[in-house]
């Protein structure tokens, strides 16, 4: 066919393509409008609301009402069940069949009793499919069932995606309908929107946007919308375009379907688990369809829970891993936060991860899988290879808001020596969508050119679930080879590890941390959690040393490994990367926070146990004994009796990992004494350490006696509390700002001035009260005792401040480049001063249970039993409250 040459006009031809696919414009005339033919109604469509989330088999015994499309139905978090009846015309016949179902709530399709396929208008889910192609022998009545969630793929936020939730929002179903599904119209759509997005990524200067620009412009002089018998011949054109090969050096894209699924963030735990079944089951149905696809997918808690909500499906999926196409990847409980969980938390992630991965599909992880946390331990490394992984995958750090990470792919090396081949996808995301921008991003930000020619490219809606589509398979399918774009192959993360790893001599290391910077108002938002982890922590540790010291020395003693492995599960799935940060919504607090009781209620019941068991089986008698659960020998003052005043106290030296009976006779080499002096300032003193307290409870001295070393600064205070605006750019929960430290403003209103009250001996303290605001407070004891070599302080805050931030800072006369902060079984060094932009962008950092800040022979140390936000600059250590 002939027809006049066109002008180059680049712009002209470009949108007429994106119109003539346009979903907006032109519909009546178009290639998009064609997409859907013939629609017909339902036979019926009926539905109840329940409050709670309930079974299948449950639901089918309640009475369902008639439901009429368009009808409101809610609150946030219950569940509305749809029966579906619908009869296909006979006309129909050779044609594929859609229900076309568009909703605001998060769908389930229910069929013969097992969950078929999901349902969510925000993941480009909107078809389920009846038929391909509509057949005399196959039944044209058919009943199922659609479970529909009141909460979108992002919960329910008001306002805004990470607002609170609008408990009251009210959903419904906008289409619900039989429709002919025109698949030639599909990929022909698919084959434009391929060669536009490469005009439009390529650009003016590539001649292989331009020949995609005149193969476009070609296919919509061919293709007549009204026509279908047209459509061959452009199709025709844009395959010989796609099967225009690259050459040998070309850059290997290994893309891999993915669903990141956030086990609670905007959502409660419950919701998650419907958001496994919805999101793993649609996997199956396109695993079904398309041979070569792989799928990735982590964290064993969530193929628990679907083993245990839907068996079913969980079957199908083993048959997928055993061929290895639905393939287990990461080694962990759940994907957890990367720097808060203790050691031996991040221990019983990997083991708990790996010995469930084994159990049940006979793998071990190679890889660890840990794309959406808040930064990475340096200790991490040394945690990975003791657990049989030796490679890493994460791309979070392109969200550092100072500095560019440096690498792609290189080798990581923790504080021991250890190294991981780690791997970060150039193209920045884990929920690509298959496009030609994922594609072009992945080479152009690919940082190792010349060192590393593989990437992964992990393409799937994710953090609320939904997974890879068919549209996204078609994308990949048509440029797995095409000239001007990297190849793309269908992949596994062993492939691309074992690609990368043969090619990894001219790789670079780092050594150290990952610290991600943004986010770190994360180690400190929500207290309660954080002081929940840290107790539970602590707790079970005492349990299974007890445990192990009660089996060694009394024979009748079962050791609770079952409930032990029960309520570590609960604590690690709170250390899930929007959990323990704080990241997460009020109902996922309140989960939380219930399961820590769990926790603590069981693991205080166990300790019991043991202690009584260790007791019946040694020496110990009637007389009170103390268990130390640490390595090292202590003497300490502790109190014998709960609720007496005063106190009953004595002095207790205990072996390391040992039990001892308590000589309330025990004295101290120095007593204690606390006495206020002429100016009212309060001196403490027990021989080791000299304290004097201001009148606001601030540390006007504090020294060591032997020496008379003072340790706070020249014209400073220590224990001064301190407040900060704290307005981040957006992520409200998560952010806090470098800017907020100009905000700086010392708490000095005193509603009580500091008093004795307990004058010494074996304890010494003086008690303090503080004004925030006009509703905050802040209360405090001192507290020293006798032959200990610290000073303690117990706070409370009443906390009812929006949109501000509290610390405590102790100015010490120590100077040093660095200081020191405990990490997971080990410590690490990071700048007191701000000399590059690394350095600044540290202003808050994390640590564990201490930061420490020393010089030759002498430095200061702030410990805690409950925070992990720390800021150290020059000379001032600071703890986040």
């Amino acid at each position: 066919m002939y027809h006049q040459p066109v002008l180059k006009h680049r712009r002209t031809l470009l949108e007429r393509a994106e119109k003539f696919t346009s979903d907006i414009y032109f519909t009546d005339c178009n290639l998009r409008g064609r997409l859907y033919g013939d629609t017909c109604s339902l036979d019926s469509l009926s539905s109840f609301l329940s409050p709670k989330r309930i079974t299948f088999s449950e639901a089918v015994k309640h009475t369902f009402q008639p439901y009429t499309v368009g009808d409101s139905f809610g609150p946030t978090w219950w569940t509305c069940w749809f029966r579906v009846s619908l009869k296909v015309p006979d006309s129909w016949r050779g044609k594929e069949v859609h229900l076309r179902w568009e909703s605001d709530g998060e769908g389930m399709v229910w069929k013969d009793g097992e969950p078929v396929q999901g349902l969510t208008k925000e993941g480009e889910k909107t078809s389920y499919i009846l038929t391909e192609c509509l057949q005399d022998n196959k039944p044209q009545s058919v009943t199922f069932y659609v479970e529909l969630a009141c909460n979108g793929l992002f919960g329910a936020g008001l306002g805004s995606m990470i607002a609170a939730p609008d408990p009251n929002k009210k959903f419904s179903v906008q289409k619900a309908e039989l429709v002919v599904f025109n698949r030639d119209v599909r990929e022909l759509l698919t084959d434009f929107e391929m060669l536009v997005d490469i005009v439009k990524l390529l650009g003016e200067g590539e001649q292989r946007g331009f020949q995609a620009l005149f193969t476009a412009n070609e296919m919509v002089n061919l293709c007549d919308p009204a026509n279908p018998s047209t459509f061959a011949a452009a199709r025709s054109l844009a395959q010989k375009f796609f099967k225009q090969r690259n050459g040998e050096s070309q850059h290997i894209v290994h893309a891999m379907g993915h669903c990141h699924i956030d086990s609670a963030w905007l959502w409660p735990y419950e919701e998650s688990i419907r958001k496994c079944g919805r999101s793993w089951v649609t996997v199956i149905r396109l695993m079904e369809k398309n041979p070569d696809f792989i799928f990735t997918c982590s964290q064993a808690q969530q193929f628990h829970w679907v083993k245990e909500w839907y068996p079913g499906l969980y079957s199908q999926i083993q048959r997928f891993v055993q061929k290895g196409r639905f393939i287990p990847v990461g080694g962990t409980w759940v994907e957890m936060d990367g720097n808060l969980p203790s050691g031996e938390s991040m221990v019983r992630q990997f083991l708990e991860g790996q010995n469930f991965f084994k159990a049940e599909f006979g793998n071990y992880c190679k890889e660890f899988w840990l794309p959406d946390t808040f930064g990475y331990s340096a200790q991490l490394p040394q945690l990975m290879q003791g657990s049989g992984i030796t490679r890493f995958l994460t791309q979070k750090l392109s969200w550092n808001l100072v500095n560019t990470f440096p690498h792609n792919t290189f080798f990581w090396e923790g504080i021991d020596g250890s190294q991981v081949l780690t791997h970060f996808p150039p193209g920045n995301s884990y929920e690509m969508k298959g496009k030609v921008e994922d594609l072009v991003n992945t080479l152009k930000n690919n940082k190792d050119k010349g060192r590393a020619n593989h990437s992964a490219a992990l393409f799937g809606f994710g953090d609320g679930g939904g997974g890879p589509t068919q549209l996204m398979l078609d994308r990949l399918e048509r440029v797995a080879d095409t000239d001007g774009l990297p190849k793309v192959r269908m992949s596994s993360p062993d492939d691309l590890f074992t690609a990368l790893e043969g090619d990894s001599g001219l790789l670079c290391t780092w050594t150290g941390e990952l610290f991600l910077e943004l986010h770190n108002g994360t180690y400190t938002t929500q207290a309660k959690i954080k002081l929940g982890n840290r107790q539970c922590e602590a707790l079970l540790h005492d349990v299974e040393v007890a445990s192990c010291l009660a089996l060694c020395h009394n024979k009748a003693f079962s050791y609770p490994a079952a409930k032990l492995q029960e309520i570590w599960r609960l604590l690690l799935l709170n250390q899930f990367h929007d959990v323990l940060p704080g990241s997460c919504t009020e109902m996922v607090v309140d989960d939380a926070l219930e399961y820590y009781k769990e926790v603590q209620s069981t693991g205080t019941r166990l300790l019991q146990e043991a202690c009584g068991a260790l007791i019946s089986g040694g020496q110990e008698g009637a007389c009170p004994a103390v268990l130390n659960t640490l390595a090292w020998e202590r003497t300490e003052v502790i109190q014998l009796e709960e609720d007496t005043v005063p106190p009953k106290l004595a002095l207790a030296r205990v072996p390391s990992v040992g039990l001892a009976v308590v000589q309330e006779s025990a004295k101290p080499s120095c007593p204690v004494t606390v006495t206020t002096q002429a100016d009212c300032t309060v001196l403490m003193e027990n021989g080791i350490l000299r304290a004097v307290l201001d009148q606001k409870g601030c540390l006007v001295s504090l020294s060591l006696v032997n020496t008379n070393r003072e340790a706070i600064a020249d014209g400073c205070l220590g224990n001064q509390f301190v407040v900060f605006d704290d307005v981040p750019l957006y992520w409200d929960a998560w952010d806090v700002m470098d800017y907020h430290l100009q905000t700086r403003r010392p708490v000095v209103e005193v509603m009580k001035p500091a008093a004795v009250t307990s004058s010494g001996g074996l304890r010494g303290s003086v008690c303090f009260s503080l004004r925030v605001s006009g509703k905050s407070t802040i209360t405090q004891e001192v507290i020293l005792d006798a032959d200990c070599p610290y000073l303690k302080f117990s706070t409370q805050v009443e906390w009812a401040e929006s949109h501000k931030f509290l610390k405590v800072e102790f100015p010490v006369r120590v100077r040093s480049p660095d200081a020191t902060y405990e990490i997971q079984f080990g410590h690490l060094q990071r700048p007191t001063h701000r000399n590059t932009s690394w350095d600044w962008a540290r202003f808050e950092v994390w640590g564990h249970r201490w930061a420490d800040l020393s010089e030759h022979g002498f430095g200061v140390a702030v410990l805690n039993d409950c925070k992990y936000g720390y800021s150290c600059f020059q000379n001032t250590l600071t703890l986040s409250l």
